[in-house]
């Protein structure tokens, strides 16, 4: 018995054990109320199934996660801007293709336009917090209000629309390709993350600073410099994040493009075990938070959940989730764990 309480132990000390059990209760869930959950067919050569469509519809959240992440690790805030950074970039794109039959400019144009918009935008952003010193949230709020406004004033107030096809590619699928293109996407941007900061020290710099910012001044490390990329990748995460939600539409809707997405976005970032406060952080705990955020979305639209009822019932599990990985909660159990082995200790002595 002991061994297995050993096991158990060293699992539980595992960094990414509590995003992975938080995320495996949610599966369990959908096992035993929604069986057809795991199901996936091969239809008019593409895959189908709630299992793809967690993955799909996650993948911008994984996106504006993984950007999310840094920014919290290096600055010990969020960024709530991200919502209207990319609804702006996915803006700026489609004005400068144009809605005609064919591109104004090529499509490659587009998408550097969006994502320069969206880095602009956390350029602003990290200037404000890194370099003048403000707070995240307040700094941030300025593009969370005004973001979609300045996109608006670029659509002229109007929904528009791109008549191409190819268009609508990045946010459905490829010819020949059954897996939705926005995974791959995701999938790039994860890796390409977290390449960089493993075989490169700006992790560790990251980190550092988030942890102490003067301290890292005293070794050496340009704070205000690492900050502000911090912000500039959140940004840049937007601005990709938009272009996928524009294309999954083929159109902008200034008002409801990314509308509340950052704030899933931060709390993937909580639930995949990340300190809100700065400093130690995981990608991968991160980019699980976010598939279970989705997971959890769709599993109640696949119970018939409505759309106005769904904020309940999701505030309501991840209530559960967050207090699971609570650390005054862990201590508590730990408490109860010990006074309950002292007690079966107590009698065994007695008999």
């Amino acid at each position: 018995m002991s061994r297995i309480q050993e096991s158990i132990k060293k699992a539980t000390k595992y960094h990414l054990f509590w995003p992975l059990m938080c995320l495996a209760i949610v599966l369990l869930f959908n096992l035993i109320k929604t069986p057809t959950f795991f199901n996936i067919s091969l239809q008019n050569g593409v895959l189908y199934g709630y299992l793809i469509d967690v993955l799909n519809r996650s993948s911008e959240l994984i996106i504006l996660a993984v950007g999310m992440t840094l920014v919290v690790a290096a600055s010990g805030g969020t960024d709530i801007s991200v919502g209207a950074v990319s609804a702006f970039s996915g803006a700026v794109c489609i004005f400068a293709l144009g809605t005609g039959n064919t591109y104004q400019v090529p499509y490659i144009v587009g998408i550097l336009l969006a994502m320069l918009t969206g880095a602009l935008c956390g350029a602003w952003n990290g200037f404000l917090v890194a370099k003048m010193k403000i707070q995240p949230m307040v700094a941030t709020l300025i593009l969370f209000t005004a973001g979609r406004g300045i996109a608006q004033l670029i659509t002229g107030g109007n929904i528009l629309y791109v008549k191409v096809d190819s268009f609508k590619r990045l946010g459905a699928f490829l010819p020949n390709v059954p897996i939705p293109t926005p995974i791959f996407v995701a999938i790039l941007v994860v890796l390409v993350t977290s390449f960089i900061l493993k075989k490169t020290a700006l992790g560790l710099y990251i980190q550092s600073v988030g942890i102490n910012a003067k301290s890292a001044k005293l070794v050496g490390l340009n704070a205000t410099v690492i900050q502000f990329m911090s912000y500039v990748f959140c940004g840049l995460c937007a601005g990709i994040a938009g272009l996928i939600i524009t294309s999954r539409i083929y159109s902008i809707d200034a008002n409801n493009a990314g509308l509340n997405i950052e704030l899933d976005a931060i709390l993937a970032v909580a639930l995949g075990g990340n300190s809100l406060g700065g400093g130690k952080f995981s990608i991968a705990g991160s980019v699980i938070g976010a598939i279970t955020i989705q997971a959890l979305t769709t599993s109640l639209y696949a119970m018939k959940v409505t759309a106005d009822q769904l904020p309940v019932y999701k505030a309501i599990v991840v209530i559960i989730i967050v207090t699971l990985q609570s650390q005054e909660f862990k201590k508590l159990m730990k408490r109860l764990r010990n006074k309950w082995s002292v007690k079966g200790v107590e009698g065994q002595v007695e008999q």
